[in-house]
């Protein structure tokens, strides 16, 4: 064997070793004591059962959440392309396989909806999210985010988020998202969205979606 192909050789083999390292570490299990420790982390802002909180801020409810949406928006705000600096923090110390973890731990939670929105405001909001605003463009919720509002793969789950939380993220929807224009997510599919529908019938969208179990 030529000696080129003796260092082609180990090339391929040190190429292997080092892709199947990084895949082992990938999938290497996260222990039941870490996980409790990181989740308890969480629930200090996103509520006990990751139904949600109100403090200063109306925190997300993560509880039931798709774990592919979840690990995008991890991404994003690692990648600074959502703003969000304690989420920054967050997020970018997170292994692949605790990501991993986290996603399925608060995908199989189901606590009830916090609730708490105008009541009164619950019909307008189940007509716009099944049948869209048409003459502002705006196409049904429930064409990405499914009938029942509990979303699939990278369309997140919406049904019980917080009414406020959900106001306050389409009517900031430029300040946070879509951060950098060269690289968008799936998310920039709501941008032209949250600029169409007026305040109004956000309020009454939040309503609706924050008693859906």
């Amino acid at each position: 064997m030529s000696v080129q192909s003796i260092l082609l050789t180990a090339a391929f083999a040190i190429a292997f070793s080092t892709a199947a390292q990084a895949e082992n570490k990938d999938s290497a299990s996260v222990s039941q004591k870490e996980l409790k420790a990181k989740t308890d982390y969480c629930k200090t802002c996103h509520g006990v059962s990751g139904q949600g909180f109100r403090g200063a801020f109306p925190m997300p409810r993560l509880a039931g959440q798709q774990p592919e949406y979840l690990k995008n928006q991890l991404s994003a705000f690692i990648e600074r392309r959502r703003t969000n600096p304690v989420m920054f923090n967050v997020a970018h110390v997170l292994s692949p396989p605790m990501l991993t973890a986290l996603t399925t731990y608060f995908r199989d939670l189901d606590p009830k909806p916090l609730g708490g929105a105008p009541r009164e405001l619950v019909a307008a909001g189940k007509k716009i999210y099944e049948e869209g605003v048409p003459k502002a463009e705006v196409p049904p919720c429930a064409s990405c985010h499914g009938p029942d509002a509990k979303g699939a793969d990278a369309f997140p789950r919406l049904a019980g988020q917080l009414h406020d939380y959900i106001f306050r993220k389409l009517t900031n929807w430029d300040k946070e998202r879509g951060q950098d224009k060269a690289n968008p997510d799936n998310s920039a599919i709501m941008g032209p969205i949250a600029h169409n529908l007026t305040e109004a019938q956000i309020k009454a969208v939040a309503a609706y979606l924050s008693y859906l179990d």
